[in-house]
C-alpha cells in the first residue's frame, strides 16, 4: 500500500553559496525531505558532498528528514560518519556493497532507516532476500552521476514491479524515484506506484519554489 506522498528536493541543484538558506526555503515552500546525493568519482563519474555538509545543515537548523543516497564504493566505511552528521535514512547500491546484509545491518545499528537503490539496468532480484529489511526502495530513472537528465520511461515498468513486491510483502516500505522528475511526469510516476519523489533542477531551477512544489502535488 502506498504511503503519504513525499517530495524530496535534491540539494545538488541548489545554490551552494546559500545552501542553508536554499534548503530552508524549499522546506518552507512545502517540501518534505532533503535529498542528499553523495558521489565519490569512483562508483559514479562525479564528486559531490560528504558528511560535513550534512552536519552543517543540521547546525544551521534544518530539522526535516535528510535522505542520503550513497553512490560510493566501498560503502560501509562512510555510513557511521553520515549517521553522526545527522542523516535520517541511508540508501546504497547493491553493486557497491561487498556484503549487502552486513551493510543493511550497519545502517540499522546506527538507528537509521535503510534503502536499496536500483539503477536503470540493475535487476530487481536483489530484493528477493532484502525487502524484509528495507524501509525504502529507490528506483533511478536516470543513470546517476549528473543532474538535469531526462526521465527514462522504461523506469515506469520497474516502479510497477517494485510496487507489486512491496504490496505483496505487507510491509510499509517507501518507493522513491529519482531522475528527471518534474511537473509533467510526476503524475505518471505516482500512478505507477511511487510515493516519494526526488526533484532537483525541476524545483531549484524555478523562481517560485512554493508554486512549483504545489503544482507537483496537484499532479499526484
Amino acid at each position: 500500500m502506498k504511503q503519504t506522498s513525499v517530495i524530496a528536493p535534491s540539494i545538488l541543484s541548489a545554490d551552494f553559496a546559500r545552501l542553508g538558506e536554499e534548503t530552508r526555503a524549499v522546506l518552507d515552500a512545502g517540501a518534505d525531505w532533503v535529498h542528499f546525493d553523495v558521489m565519490d568519482n569512483h562508483y559514479v563519474p562525479n564528486l559531490t558532498i560528504g558528511p560535513l555538509v550534512c552536519e552543517s545543515l543540521r547546525k544551521y537548523g534544518i530539522a526535516a528528514p535528510i535522505d542520503v543516497h550513497l553512490m560510493v564504493k566501498p560503502v560501509d566505511r562512510i555510513i557511521p560518519d553520515f549517521a553522526k552528521a545527522g542523516a535520517s535514512l541511508i540508501s546504497f547500491h547493491p553493486e557497491a556493497s561487498e556484503h549487502i546484509d552486513r551493510t543493511l545491518g550497519l545502517i540499522a545499528d546506527q538507528g537509521l532507516q535503510a534503502g536499496l537503490v536500483f539503477n536503470p539496468a540493475t535487476p530487481l532480484h536483489w530484493l528477493d532476500h532484502t525487502l524484509h529489511r528495507l524501509d525504502l526502495v529507490l528506483i533511478m530513472s536516470v543513470n546517476p552521476g549528473f543532474g538535469g537528465q531526462s526521465f527514462i520511461r522504461s523506469a515506469l515498468d520497474k516502479i510497477r514491479a517494485v510496487r507489486q513486491r512491496i504490496d505483496a510483502s505487507g510491509r510499509a516500505v517507501r518507493l522513491e524515484v529519482d531522475g528527471g522528475i518534474k511537473q509533467d511526469n510526476i503524475g505518471a510516476v505516482s500512478a505507477a506506484g511511487a510515493d516519494t519523489f526526488v526533484a532537483g533542477s525541476a524545483i531549484f531551477g524555478k523562481a517560485d519554489y512554493r508554486a512549483t512544489i504545489a503544482a507537483m502535488r496537484a499532479a499526484l
